[in-house]
């Protein structure tokens, strides 16, 4: 299943709090910040109601073994 990576843009700031909110339940703190979810309905409806705070993307899911230095 594919992933979303979320980059927070904007500071919340002077927003209402319910985006706020939205914000740190993705699990963003600071600005240029990215954090990576599920793709699932409930992921997109937040970021929909903070679209103009945030930035996304498509990640396709890295298949296969764990890769590290050896």
């Amino acid at each position: 299943m594919a992933k979303l990576r979320i980059t927070l843009k904007k500071s919340t700031i002077g927003r209402p709090p319910r985006q706020g909110q939205t914000v740190r339940a993705l699990g963003l703190r600071k600005i240029r910040q990215s954090v990576v979810h599920e793709d699932n309905p409930q992921i997109r409806g937040m970021v929909a109601a903070i679209e103009h705070l945030v930035d996304w993307e498509i990640v396709e899911e890295q298949g296969g073994e764990a890769r590290g230095n050896s």
